[in-house]
């Protein structure tokens, strides 16, 4: 089977199949659809033809480039058309009965060579491929929506897949010019699965108190570097769609901490919070447009104020800075200051005060992940005096910066989001399910994260981010920020997390 000039069936006039259809017919192949529903291969095929169309007038494409893929494109009335295609691949309902009965149909149809793959996002492709009479030929083809501008699509090899089936696959989706990513027949696959940090430990912090809504998507986004905050896209994708992913991979990985979903959540869909589709979810929307809650206005910088620096601060010569600013008295010892700042990493301003001897109700934390420069979290102790924490506040805002205030927390908001989402990568890596190149292409293309999880975790460092889990281990007693071995291995031995394993034989 050629790379090029395939003929290409898709099951399903859905938005999925839609996004194949037109991906696969720009790409040079012949697509022919199918759906058991009335009218619905035509009406998908008319769909992906006006959107052809719409791209050659904007001038995307050429005319000529435009008509030749509509001219690709087919409709069948019956399954039995789609005899002569070289791959089927399936994008119907979530249904593993619904699935096995259409791959055991095609299979009493199609050539011995044809490759069936499905599209699900959930289900076992073992499961699916176990229905066949050659399991061999069946694999998991795994695209986002929408299909032609997600850039990455999962390629799943079943128990019983053939590396010719895998190797067939990725080079049709190469050629399409979509980066194809092989991932292990496991729950989630590989994004879904990497991408569940991202929920659920902001959840955690909010079950927690530590900060609300709008300011972890804020510390998110701005001080971390995310597209949407986590709250913001549970929004967008709705709470009822992603809680069902959340309950799903938690229990297919038979109940592991890591992935354990949030108790807010039930109640929310139950009371029909599901986001922008509903006009309410963790905002409140006027059409697309999310109502903004108005920022509070950094109180007035107070002249004269004595203040002390953690001398183990990172940042401790840039928080000079903007205490020379306000005009502070800087003090080389904590016992006469009015206001003292620190800086660590996993652990809670509590934890340090006490381990160093601070005074909590005049201490404040500073998050030194990231720099000051972009948007500052300053996390209280649960005995912090007002006059206090409104000087803090001021000190750090006295150059414009925006300032999130936090509740007591270890590991502040954005180090344990990330650390989390770093630790799961690393598992991803220690089970095998993907390359360490396969799981930082697929997080950056398919969930838009700004840097893959593996050289986020080098960023920040291979040591401090298994200081973090270890240190919220340590004060929650949760077993869901128990290190990864292959992490922890690669920070003992001072490497890159981008360091693969060696392979065990030449």
């Amino acid at each position: 089977m050629h790379a090029y000039n395939r003929t290409i069936g898709v099951v399903g006039g859905g938005t999925m199949g839609r996004g194949i259809v037109q991906l696969f017919a720009q790409a040079g192949h012949r697509v022919l659809c199918y759906d058991i529903a009335a009218d619905a291969a035509q009406k998908a095929a008319d769909f992906v033809i006006g959107l052809i169309r719409r791209s050659a007038e904007k001038g995307r494409i050429t005319a000529a480039e435009a008509q030749a893929s509509i001219g690709r494109i087919g409709v069948c009335e019956a399954l039995s058309e789609l005899a002569a295609c070289d791959v089927v691949i399936e994008a119907v309902v979530e249904d593993l009965a619904v699935k096995i009965d259409l791959f055991r149909a095609l299979e009493n149809i199609m050539a011995e060579s044809a490759i069936l793959a499905s599209n699900t996002s959930s289900l076992v492709i073992s499961e699916i491929a176990a229905g066949c009479r050659r399991p061999e030929r069946v694999a998991g083809l795994h695209f986002f929506n929408p299909v032609p501008l997600m850039k990455v699509a999962e390629v799943v090899p079943g128990a019983r897949t053939s590396t010719a089936t895998v190797e067939s696959l990725g080079t049709l989706v190469a050629q399409a010019g979509h980066r194809a990513v092989v991932a292990a027949d496991q729950p989630g696959f590989l994004v879904n699965h990497a991408g569940r940090g991202f929920y659920t430990e902001a959840l955690r912090v909010l079950e927690e108190g530590v900060a609300d809504v709008p300011e972890i998507d804020a510390l998110l986004r701005a001080a971390a570097g995310f597209r949407m905050g986590p709250f913001e896209l549970l929004d967008l994708t709705g709470l009822d769609v992603s809680g069902k992913v959340m309950t799903s991979i938690y229990e297919q990985f038979q109940h592991e901490p890591r992935f354990r979903p949030s108790s807010l959540v039930p109640p929310r869909i139950a009371a029909g919070l599901l986001g922008r589709k509903s006009g309410q979810g963790w905002y409140r929307y006027e059409g697309e447009r999310k109502q903004e809650p108005v920022p509070l206005a950094a109180p007035p910088p107070r002249s004269g104020m004595r203040v002390w620096i953690d001398p183990a601060a990172d940042e401790h010569a840039a928080i000079q800075g903007l205490a020379r600013r306000s005009n502070a008295e800087l003090c080389d010892a904590a016992d006469g200051a009015e206001l003292l700042i620190v800086q660590f990493w996993g652990q809670d301003a509590t934890g340090y005060c006490v381990e160093h001897g601070l005074d909590a109700r005049r201490c404040v934390a500073v998050d030194p992940l990231p720099g000051l420069s972009r948007h500052r979290t300053l996390m209280l102790t649960p005995v912090i005096m007002p006059e206090t924490r409104d000087a803090a506040v001021a000190l750090l805002a006295g150059d414009g910066a925006p300032v999130t205030v936090i509740n007591d927390s270890p590991g502040f908001v954005v180090q344990r989001v990330l650390a989390t989402i770093v630790n799961i990568a690393a598992n991803i890596a220690q089970r095998g399910i993907a390359s360490v190149l396969d799981i930082e292409d697929a997080v950056k293309l398919g969930l838009g994260y700004p840097h893959g999880p593996l050289a986020w975790g080098d960023r920040i460092g291979g040591s401090r981010v298994l200081a973090i889990l270890q240190k919220i281990r340590a004060r929650t007693g949760d077993p869901r920020y128990r290190p990864s071995p292959w992490l922890s291995r690669r920070a003992e031995l001072g490497i890159s997390l981008l360091t693969p394993d060696v392979a065990r034989r030449p």
